[in-house]
């Protein structure tokens, strides 16, 4: 059986792009095979140093992924602190990965770009998330356009791997969903935490509506032509509407005669329509936050046996172990 991995960032309140670009395609996957998913505390030390605000997150996450549909009866759900030998593994992954592999890491140099302070574990940060993968043996790993080359660099780090100490770990595939590869945020960017351009799942709704409002726009008058192609809102439209709703609104753009704000609203309304249900599930898990806890303690006990195995392997292939 095919074994699926995804983590989840605890770096603040689940947005849009993590529901398109993992969250989802994670819940679609967890039918077709065996799902490994897991909230992914440890790489968010590079930019969380708030002890409490970390706790919030994770458990924000958990929350926010069991109420859009993470069923924990089909897929094994765990906190990554939860599973020492991830960091056991990461350090043994870090005497076969070359320097220059992690300094052509296109994730790094835009984090620099955008203001995170520079530390080791943020350079290392692919090496971490190499080990998330290997540890768990996975087939496939759901990611982003942009998460693609780590993807690659834990490939080139298990061959390296195998090529000094033998065939230990088996190389993961990418899976890249095209159509929703780089979701657009407020600000026509990648949506990000990091660019303070998303939009939250879970909002109140004049919350949310403020939000949408906030998106960018040009001056284009409400009575002139305006071009559906370079326009985030229709983009967004376009992850939650039917075909016939999408061309209705490039229609609309194109013609002329409707406002920036009419767009904007068409899409509040949709979007707050999307999560109402799952906004109703996410109050029901809020109010037990035990069912929440024991969820994570199953997975990560499920987790660590998986874990253990390979772990076995990778001590006896290094030397450390008879």
């Amino acid at each position: 059986m095919i074994r699926y991995l995804t983590g989840f960032q605890p770096t603040g309140a689940l947005h849009i792009g993590n529901y398109f670009g993992a969250l989802r395609p994670a819940i679609e996957l967890q039918e077709k095979g065996e799902a490994f998913y897991f909230i992914a505390d440890y790489h968010a030390l590079t930019t969380i140093d708030e002890p409490k605000v970390l706790r919030e997150y994770i458990h924000g996450v958990a929350i926010d992924s069991l109420a859009c549909g993470l069923d924990p009866a089909k897929a094994c759900f765990f906190r990554q602190s939860d599973v020492p030998a991830v960091t056991e593994l990461t350090w043994i992954l870090s005497n076969v990965t070359p320097m220059g592999l992690l300094e052509r890491s296109h994730s790094y140099k835009d984090k620099l770009a955008h203001g995170i302070p520079p530390s080791h574990g943020l350079f290392t940060y692919p090496v971490l998330m190499a080990a998330d993968i290997l540890l768990y043996e996975s087939d496939v790993v759901p990611v982003g356009k942009d998460q693609k080359q780590h993807l690659e660099i834990t490939r080139d780090i298990a061959i390296k791997f195998n090529e000094r100490y033998g065939d230990v770990f088996k190389l993961p595939e990418p899976s890249i969903r095209e159509e929703v590869s780089t979701i657009l945020g407020l600000d026509g960017q990648k949506m990000s935490k990091s660019y303070g351009n998303t939009i939250e799942l879970f909002l109140p709704e004049k919350a949310l509506r403020k939000k949408i409002m906030g998106i960018v726009t040009d001056s284009t008058p409400v009575e002139a032509p305006k071009d559906p192609t370079k326009s985030t809102i229709v983009s967004l439209y376009r992850l939650f509407a039917t075909p016939e709703l999408v061309a209705s609104m490039e229609n609309d753009f194109r013609t002329g005669g409707v406002g920036y704000g009419e767009f904007k609203n068409r899409l509040f309304e949709i979007i707050r329509e999307r999560f109402s249900p799952m906004r109703e599930r996410r109050a029901e898990l809020e109010a037990d936050t035990g069912y929440v806890h024991r969820v994570l303690a199953d997975g990560a006990s499920r987790a660590r046996e998986v874990a253990e195995r390979t772990m076995t392997r990778v001590r006896r292939a290094i030397g450390v172990v008879a």
